[in-house]
């Protein structure tokens, strides 16, 4: 594998994948130390040391979802005898071929609710846990990936586990025979549930790799902060974590409903209706059981589900349900309605670089014109804010526009909720862009601060000791976070807790420092124009 490609893989996050010899080139290579063996809820497992750190991979936390179980919530691992090598991945979740370029996860398969934990504690140890939900648009990704490697954190002195959960319409479709099935009246949510599963399993067993479950931070990027930010509304997912990090993903935005059409936006169940008649279900005498006879290939193909923010398709999300999502996840964050554990939160300087490519070169004219239709009576503070007077601008504007618009804006309010109703938030703004050629093109671009919170800066890669160091600044932090559920100590500038008068925020630039006014006059208009479009209930 050449230094380029590892390069590259390494640094697409948002749930991009690489290829399935840089997967397996990545699994802990084992070492003299003797294979570690736990015993979990369900049996014995082996895995294998590297560098002082067990890695046991592969470990299933639920049961096949497949037959009958496919489009049902989660079920128990079944028990096993003997002793269950655990020294290699599980599949990944069915997914259509990721973004840009070819870019695989590796082996996939409709059994894939499997984790992975990393650990280097000793005998007796409570070590914080920290719980890695990737990203992928809720399409696609696994927690398999390399750049998402635990051994640096667990280094750092967290247990570190990454999940898989079910993705695209195998995660998130509805039907309305699926809902009258369901003892609770509902569908869908099936990824949201495997990952409040995954959560439970990390209750009941992390203590036998020396974490602590009553010390866990859920953190996660994109989707993932997505996921995030709903497990912090569910009912269902209430004492399973104490921390939660949202990297890059917020709470706000367009939430399909299972039975109620928000303006275009079809209800989820209608969705499950359109589905079973393009594969051809709808007539037939059982129609969940023709649905669930198809293959996943089957289902990609009809479903073709979209990713990125400007994909097209079905867009495959958490759904609110009433039940384990009660309603708009926004609204719920203003309402106060979220589980009182300490927030960590931010966005990058670049987000929209990447999801731009999505999008056909826009004009001036075209440029404006958008700005314009999508915030009518705030188009005039943001075309100031965001200006172009060439063609040449329109990218650079944009950029901007879509990162304050679809991620920090939304970051910020759910820092001003905690703030407003008791919570504690910590808020930042990722602006490095280290000298390799993909952030020379993109900037600080979405996913990127992966690899430095995960301390996965490889040599050969092009970063140089103002990465490294940056890395390490926020490894502490996010380890900090986790053990204390506030970011700060040592010699590391402090970073106050959010509050809506100060606006201050830790930027993680060449070097960390605080800042305060992030996009403020923006977010103030964005905002208003956000409570002028609300739908009343």
């Amino acid at each position: 594998m050449s230094i380029r490609k590892l390069a590259w893989c390494a640094l697409f996050g948002a749930g991009l994948a690489c290829t399935a010899a840089l997967r397996a080139a990545d699994a802990p290579t084992g070492s003299s130390d003797a294979p570690p063996v736990v015993k979990t809820a369900q049996g014995e497992i082996r895995g294998q040391t590297d560098a002082g750190v067990a890695a046991h991979l592969g470990i299933p936390f639920a049961a096949p979802p497949t037959g009958t179980l496919r489009w049902k919530p989660p079920q128990p691992p079944a028990a096993w005898s003997g002793v269950r090598d655990c020294t290699q991945f599980g599949p990944a979740c069915p997914q259509p071929a990721g973004l840009g370029a070819q870019r695989d996860v590796g082996k996939q398969d409709e059994d894939c609710l499997y984790l992975n934990v990393w650990t280097a504690a000793r005998a007796g140890e409570k070590k914080p846990v920290m719980v890695w939900i990737h990203g992928g648009g809720c399409t696609t990704g696994a927690g398999s990936l390399p750049y998402y490697s635990g051994a640096a954190l667990a280094k750092a002195g967290v247990v570190l586990v990454t999940i898989n959960y079910r993705l695209g319409p195998l995660g998130y479709l509805a039907h309305p025979l699926l809902s009258k099935e369901s003892s609770e009246g509902v569908s869908g949510n099936y990824g949201h549930l495997d990952q409040i599963a995954a959560l439970r399993w990390v209750r009941d067993n992390i203590a036998v790799f020396g974490g602590d479950p009553e010390c866990v931070t859920i953190f996660g990027e994109s989707a993932g902060a997505l996921s995030v930010c709903r497990l912090m509304i569910s009912p269902q997912a209430k004492g399973l974590f104490h921390r939660a990090i949202a990297q890059s993903g917020g709470a706000h935005g367009r939430n399909r409903h299972l039975r109620q059409r928000v303006g275009r936006l079809d209800s989820m169940e209608d969705v499950g209706r359109q589905v079973a008649a393009r594969l051809g279900c709808d007539k037939a005498d059982d129609v969940l059981a023709a649905m669930r006879a198809k293959t996943p290939a089957e289902l990609l193909a009809a479903t073709d589900p979209a990713q990125g923010l400007f994909g097209k398709g079905i867009k495959f999300a958490p759904i609110v349900d009433g039940w384990t999502i009660p309603d708009d996840p926004g609204l719920m964050f203003e309402q106060g309605k979220f589980h009182r554990v300490p927030m960590m939160l931010g966005t990058n300087a670049d987000e929209g670089t990447m999801f731009l490519q999505q999008l056909p070169a826009l004009r001036t004219v075209g440029y404006r014109l958008t700005v314009r239709v999508l915030f009518s009576e705030q188009s005039d503070t943001l075309l100031r804010l965001f200006p172009v007077t060439r063609d040449e601008d329109v990218k650079g504007a944009l950029n901007k526009l879509v990162t304050v618009a679809a991620f920090v804006c939304p970051a910020k309010e759910i820092a001003v909720s905690m703030a407003e109703h008791g919570g504690r938030a910590y808020l930042y703004h990722f602006t490095r862009v280290p000298p390799i050629d993909l952030a020379r093109k993109l900037g600080a671009f979405h996913g990127l601060e992966i690899v430095y919170t995960f301390g996965n800066l490889r040599d050969g890669m092009g970063f140089d000791q103002t990465d490294r160091r940056l890395s390490a600044d926020m490894m502490a932090r996010w380890t900090r976070f986790a053990a204390a559920g506030e970011p700060n100590g040592g010699t590391m500038p402090a970073w106050p807790a959010y509050d809506p008068q100060a606006d201050r925020h830790m930027e993680f630039g060449d070097a960390p420092a605080v800042k305060a006014g992030l996009y403020k006059e923006a977010c103030d208009a964005i905002r208003q124009r956000r409570e002028s479009t609300k739908t009343p209930k």
